[in-house]
């Protein structure tokens, strides 16, 4: 793992936990502390007797500690890791202790435990027509109410109340069908107060029909579609299945990092970008609140030297990584030349699938320009694309660009992008 204080920070769980590791980034308040290829480990002095054991996974980057906090990393790995970051070479100890190189081996035969689990391959298909069903059956349900809106018209649309929306998303929840539940949850989040609001209404109401019916008619069509619709339904696929085909191996840039909660499941987007393959790739994580991270952490603004397969798709963006990986800094890269093939790629992936989600570019020579009091992204051409409405953080944006072109990563389809960040004085710094 690539351990410097810029990433080591991007690690923290909140500002809190950044805030109080950091002031434990300090040797004095370490009474032990060493490292080796495979692990840090050190021990902290808390307010009780005993110090708190600290120890960190540099090979699958995972952590423990013996304190009572239960985000990961907590502030004694954070301050940990920027002390290593700062101070290398004062971890001259690289013998581990007993309950270091016990954490380890553990952690090793979990994943063989978990790998040599046999499967009941007839329990696994009840479950799987039982679940079918239940999509079926909330499928139904859902055409109804979409026939519902169409033929009472739009006029009334922007009357409805938050339970229109919630109620039948938490019917698709019910249903199994997750994917569908967003769908929905998106419909009422359109700005009813924005002019033409009924276009976007419209694009997302045909969204959700078209993937219903091409769930519903799926026997037709091709294997790769198929699993792409069953995935916008909200049908998982089975990752260490996937983890034994082979993936593409290349330095894949980690261009951003995105979190939504709901309820108490914590959800992780992270926007990657091949430097040789050229390829977008989406890796998404889960964990419950307060609960053991993912097994692997991914940085932003860092490269994964590593190998990811990709999820079945006519246009494959979701990918998972195979173990292990390596951390490397971010080089800089060459991507498209302006919005001309951005278009070119745009138009060519709708016709393999017109229902797709957004996806990251890596564009050169874009400036942040205002225009009749909307914010453009000018190419080299000076051909003009509109940021995507609502985009927070356009003021960083003018600060880091001064009025000059960056090469930028970008994400959004169609007509619609918001930069994900930018290359500055040769370094990749988000936005």
């Amino acid at each position: 793992m690539l351990l410097t204080e810029e990433h080591v920070i991007g690690l923290a769980p909140d500002d809190a936990s950044r805030k109080a590791g950091s002031a434990l980034a300090s040797p004095g308040k370490w009474v032990s502390k060493g490292a080796n290829t495979d692990a840090l480990w050190g021990e902290c002095q808390g307010s009780g007797s005993k110090p708190y054991q600290t120890q960190v996974d540099i090979i699958n980057v995972a952590f423990k500690c013996s304190c009572p906090s239960r985000k990961f990393p907590c502030k004694h790995g954070i301050g940990l890791m920027l002390l290593y970051a700062r101070q290398k070479d004062t971890f001259t100890d690289n013998t581990p202790p007993a309950w270091v190189s016990d954490w380890l081996s553990k952690r090793a035969e979990k994943k063989v435990e978990k790998s040599d689990k046999p499967v009941d391959e007839n329990a696994q298909a009840k479950r799987l027509q039982a679940r079918q069903q239940k999509v079926a059956d909330g499928i139904t349900e859902l055409m109804l109410w979409m026939k519902d809106i169409v033929r009472n018209g739009l006029l009334q649309i922007p009357e409805k109340g938050d339970a229109y929306w919630e109620n039948m998303a938490r019917r698709m929840v019910d249903a199994q069908a997750s994917g569908l539940a967003g769908m929905v949850r998106a419909l009422g989040e359109t700005n009813f107060y924005s002019e033409g609001w009924q276009l976007s209404f419209l694009d997302q109401l045909l969204r959700i029909y078209l993937v219903v019916q091409g769930y519903t008619q799926s026997a037709d069509l091709d294997e790769p579609l198929q699993q792409e619709l069953r995935s916008l339904i909200g049908f998982t696929q089975n990752q260490e299945a996937l983890k034994q085909q082979t993936g593409i191996k290349d330095s894949w840039l980690v261009l951003s990092k995105q979190t939504t909660e709901e309820e108490n499941l914590t959800t992780e987007r992270y926007w990657l970008y091949g430097q040789h393959s050229r390829q977008s790739a989406l890796v998404l994580q889960f964990y419950v609140r307060n609960q053991t991270r993912p097994e692997v952490l991914i940085t932003p603004g860092i490269a994964l030297q590593g190998e990811l397969v990709y999820f079945p798709s006519p246009i494959p963006l979701r990918a998972i990584i195979k173990y292990p990986v390596s951390n490397i800094s971010l080089p800089e890269v060459t991507g498209l030349e302006g919005w001309t093939q951005v278009t070119a790629t745009e138009t060519a992936l709708f016709e393999q699938m017109p229902v797709r989600s957004e996806r990251p570019y890596i564009v050169q020579q874009l400036t942040p320009v205002q225009h009749n009091l909307q914010w453009w992204l000018k190419d080299r051409e000076e051909r003009l694309m509109p940021l995507k409405a609502g985009y927070p953080n356009i003021w960083k944006l003018l600060a880091l660009s001064g009025g000059k072109p960056l090469n930028m990563a970008i994400l959004g389809k169609e007509q619609q992008y918001e930069p994900l960040g930018a290359w500055h004085n040769g370094s990749y710094k988000l936005l």
